[in-house]
């Protein structure tokens, strides 16, 4: 087990409002439904921070990230993990699964990688077995009525635990776990509360308090250094003169209340969620980078416009290695949707875009970029976050040719053809955001700074 740091912050201390905000925050969020290579571009630039924050979202969410020969999946953990001397702070906005979390933790201590950079908010929400069943129930029942009202969730349970903490009464957080009256407390309630939800399903068994109460007790211990008040944290490594880096889990198109309704998450994925999720200003964020594909996927399930049927979205998926990093499931594919693109870097104020996987591309012989939708009988330019409508709305496709050239051992934008230059020039021009990275493949060398040219 690996010891915490102890050269933080002292948690005792509230920072002045008076000492000056010297530090940096800037962010990384996803542009589409997911799935977009953030993992990868954090850890390209956690060597800049000192710490790396998720600040919504939970266990559904996947960062992979390989370098050195290895490929690490993240669920919980921020990427920065994987660097020694770097926080990885888990913040207020996550729901946290206290199994999964020290489940990741061992999995990485086995691979020699130092985790006691850890640092869990004692305000982070906790995913429990009884939020898994109800989850597992709801899409269960929403599938059976035939409808398509299914959301097609993890069932991890991440959105009952996002209800819980709204219903507030019977919510419990990473604090309480060093509360054992105050814990034992609120699992009695929580129990009798989805007791008498799940005894719908007379197949499903009744959570026993008292059980959930014992398996938490090793959990807490191992986790109890790790507890604290992250906001105050936050604030003083910014007067402290420290550069944090937020790390947004699941995607813009996924958000709560800006995504694809119902369609959705149900936390803040965009920049916005930020000063909620993390407590801290959104005026203390400097720059925030999108990440997209050089193509669109999509998990579950929801209106896809772009989406593709054809030996092009095989091929898209197993070139991409379009499963998913949390649950193995084959993703949707489909060209890239400059509508949707050009929208969330609006919505999130992005400053530069990172286009993943553009060496999937290569090979076909034509490219096409969604430029305008046809809606209600008319071309419109605006994205339809609502779910309804957008499942109604045919894209309008401008095609571009393909480039047939091997680009994984590109490393400058002069050593990409010219045609894969012309397509990220078209994202650029359309979004009207300048590319800051291109990956051209999985390893964290396979990428080319555009603004080192």
């Amino acid at each position: 087990m690996t010891k915490p740091r102890t050269d933080l912050p002292d948690s005792a201390a509230a920072p002045s409002p008076a000492d000056p905000v010297t530090g940096h925050a800037n962010a990384v969020v996803g542009l589409q439904w997911g799935d977009e290579g953030k993992g990868k571009i954090i850890d390209l630039l956690t060597p800049n921070y000192d710490a790396i924050v998720r600040y919504n979202g939970g266990a559904n969410a996947g960062h992979s990230v390989q370098f050195a020969g290895k490929r690490f999946a993240l669920h919980l953990l921020p990427s920065g993990i994987l660097h020694p001397g770097v926080l990885a702070i888990i913040a207020n906005g996550l729901v946290v699964d206290p199994f999964a979390l020290v489940k990741e933790l061992d999995t990485l201590n086995q691979q020699n990688i130092d985790t006691s950079g850890l640092i869990l908010s004692d305000r982070a929400h906790l995913v429990l077995p009884y939020h898994q069943t109800q989850d597992a129930l709801r899409e269960q029942l929403l599938t059976k009525d035939d409808t398509g009202r299914a959301i097609g969730t993890t069932k991890r349970g991440i959105g009952p635990a996002y209800a819980e903490k709204a219903n507030r009464s019977s919510a419990i957080r990473a604090g309480d776990l060093l509360r054992p009256d105050t814990l034992r407390e609120r699992l009695e309630h929580a129990c009798r509360f989805h007791n008498t939800l799940h005894a719908l399903d007379p197949d499903t068994t009744p959570h026993d308090p008292e059980t959930i109460f014992r398996s938490l007790q090793p959990i807490a211990e191992r986790l109890r250094p790790h507890i604290t008040d992250t906001t105050y944290l936050l604030h003083q490594l910014l007067r402290d003169n420290k550069r944090i880096l937020f790390e947004g889990a699941n995607a813009t198109l996924l958000d709560i209340d800006h995504g694809t309704f119902p369609f959705v998450t149900s936390s803040s994925t965009t920049a916005l969620g930020i000063p909620s999720g993390a407590g801290i200003p959104g005026k203390h964020i400097t720059d925030i980078l999108g990440i997209a594909k050089a193509y669109s996927t999509r998990v579950g399930a929801g209106p896809f416009p772009t989406e593709l049927h054809d030996d092009t979205a095989h091929t898209i998926r197993e070139r991409g290695r379009e499963y998913g990093t949390t649950t193995g499931r084959p993703r949707r594919c489909g060209w890239l949707d400059l509508v949707a693109l050009r929208y969330s870097t609006m919505i999130n104020a992005a400053d530069a875009l990172s286009i993943m996987l553009l060496d999937v591309l290569s090979g076909l012989p034509e490219l096409k970029l969604c430029i305008a939708y046809e809606f209600n009988n008319q071309r419109i330019d605006r994205f339809l976050p609502d779910a309804t409508d957008l499942a109604r709305a045919t894209p309008i496709y401008e095609t571009l040719p393909g480039f047939s050239e091997d680009i994984t051992s590109a490393r400058t934008p002069d050593d990409l053809p010219a045609n894969a230059r012309a397509y990220l020039q078209r994202i650029e021009h359309f979004t009207g955001t300048p590319i800051r990275f291109v990956s051209v493949g999985p390893d964290r060398e396979q990428t080319i700074d555009m603004q080192r040219a």
